[in-house]
């Protein structure tokens, strides 16, 4: 019982993580779109960085959302006993993926991103976007090493399950 109360509170964190990101792609993104649009009306060439930086930011939602996804079939593998699985390896295999793959976009947008701080004067921007590319790389690294934790504790448990 207690398992399912502590998975529990982590899918509800699972969700309210999700939230304002969702927020963030329908609310805020637009809006910037919205401004970069009217300035490239104006005739700024700096319209097109933003509009670059907020496709990848768009494009980056996606395997996050992903990931999201697996992390609550992982929790929901633990409600189930199916903890060491292969199944959650591979959910956390994915994840895995995801972090990495999100870390590649910003990766891509860190040469906007300096254009854009560049003209804007602000170097402390180049900061949040390495920020953005490592954040990422921690989540990946993480998941690999539980990923390859999980796996060696299925392949003792297999080994004593033949021994028993």
């Amino acid at each position: 019982m207690k398992t399912k109360s502590s998975t529990l509170f982590l899918k509800v964190a699972v969700i309210f993580i999700g939230i304002p990101v969702l927020a963030l792609c329908l609310f805020l993104l637009p809006q910037i779109a919205g401004e970069a649009n009217e300035a490239a009306e104006r005739g700024s060439d700096l319209a097109f960085v933003v509009y670059g930086i907020l496709m990848i930011m768009y494009v980056s939602a996606v395997p996050f959302y992903f990931a999201l996804y697996q992390s609550f079939n992982l929790l929901s593998y633990i409600d189930k006993n199916q903890a060491f699985s292969e199944l959650s390896v591979s959910a956390l295999y994915k994840i895995k993926n995801c972090a990495l793959i999100i870390s590649g976009l910003y990766v891509i947008a860190l040469p906007l991103v300096y254009i854009f701080a560049e003209v804007d004067d602000a170097p402390g921007l180049i900061i949040v976007g390495l920020v953005m590319v490592f954040a990422p790389l921690v989540v990946a690294v993480f998941a690999a090493v539980l990923q390859r934790l999980l796996q060696e504790a299925i392949e003792i448990k297999s080994e004593n399950d033949l021994i028993v």
